[in-house]
């Protein structure tokens, strides 16, 4: 049975799944999906904050995190990540990039994502039916359609639980959980990816202006 045929079984009507979400709480998308996917599902992760995954253990504790190490990431990202690892006893997958002749983001700012980030997701999808992200509307126009439950350009389930949610619903939710998150995000880094290709925002800028700044590139491709 192929990978379309499992995932046929489980969702007959993808449609309808998304727009049953659409005002749902983010707990109950994740319950869903957890139930929908079983062990073929897992969350990926790029430590900026733990909300997602603070709820997403809360309903099932041992779902396998994915997290890609490019090797570029800034001190604080990794020590968010064993902060994290820590508090909930990670069910936890590094997927370490191998160290090329010439790092990427120096050939090709576009060549270090697909080889160095999206080829690592790749991997790690492979035995998977579904994935879910942090992803939310409200980061950047590109994102702004995306569904909370849909097809990834691989054919796989992609849930994003939190894609409704506002700037002050993840800050409010940090503050009631004392969840951690990335001590970058109060330096004025408002998107936070490798350090080479991720500065601060000014005020008044938008939030992943900080991501490949002079250039056109607005997105990694994980999420394309």
């Amino acid at each position: 049975m192929t990978v379309c045929d499992l995932i046929g079984e489980r969702i007959p009507d993808i449609d309808a799944i998304n727009r049953r979400f659409e005002t749902a709480p983010a707990s109950q998308v994740i319950s869903w999906a957890t139930q929908t996917f079983g062990d073929r599902i897992c969350i990926a992760a790029s430590m900026q904050d733990a909300v997602l995954i603070d709820l997403a253990t809360r309903i099932k504790p041992d779902i396998e995190v994915v997290f890609i190490d490019t090797g570029d990431h800034m001190p604080e990202t990794l020590e968010t990540l064993e902060q994290v690892k820590r508090r909930y006893d990670l069910n936890l997958r590094v997927m370490r990039v191998p160290e090329p002749e010439v790092a990427f983001h120096i050939q090709d700012p576009v060549l270090c994502c697909s080889q160095a980030k999206v080829a690592a997701l790749e991997e790690a999808l492979e035995d998977k039916l579904a994935w879910m992200s942090g992803l939310r509307r409200s980061e950047s126009v590109t994102r702004r359609g995306a569904p909370v439950v849909g097809y990834d350009r691989r054919g796989l389930v992609k849930i994003n639980p939190l894609a409704t949610w506002s700037d002050l619903d993840v800050s409010n939710y940090l503050v009631q959980h004392r969840v951690p998150y990335n001590p970058l995000l109060d330096q004025g880094y408002a998107s936070i990816g490798c350090a080479p290709t991720t500065r601060p925002v000014a005020p008044g800028e938008h939030p992943r202006a900080g991501r490949w700044p002079g250039s056109e590139k607005t997105e990694c491709g994980l999420h394309l």
